[in-house]
């Protein structure tokens, strides 16, 4: 399949945030005060590096996580404190949908990842219901 430079920059990018998730929610599960927010930070990692290797199937590129994230968030975690930080995830996540979307009609199977950003936007919201 003819993968245009716009689509290849769109699935490098979208690669590359997969990846760096991953780093930045084990950072957050490293500092996060509730068990409960621990264990959904490690699934939604885990998840995350599902989505980078459905991109990575398609770039057949191989990036690096960049420790940016993983390093600023659990900062902000102690500076602004989590209901007003996991907005802001969950934003990011959502947006993420809409990066995905045009795409997805090209690419199926980044549908399923598409759909996993939204309910992770909604997981990291749904944390702060609990507490």
């Amino acid at each position: 399949m003819e993968i245009s430079n716009e689509e290849m920059k769109i699935l490098l990018k979208s690669q590359q945030g997969e990846l760096d998730a991953i780093l930045m929610y084990n950072a957050l599960a490293d500092v996060a005060k509730h068990q409960n927010d621990v264990n959904t930070f490690r699934q939604l990692a885990k998840e995350e590096g599902h989505h980078a290797n459905v991109f990575k199937e398609i770039t057949n590129t191989v990036l690096k996580p960049k420790k940016t994230l993983a390093t600023i968030v659990p900062v902000l975690y102690k500076l602004i404190g989590r209901k007003k930080l996991y907005p802001i995830i969950a934003k990011n996540e959502y947006g993420a949908v809409n990066t995905y979307k045009p795409i997805a009609d090209k690419f199926p199977e980044i549908e399923s990842v598409k759909n996993d950003e939204k309910r992770h936007g909604d997981t990291v919201m749904g944390l702060l219901k609990n507490k």
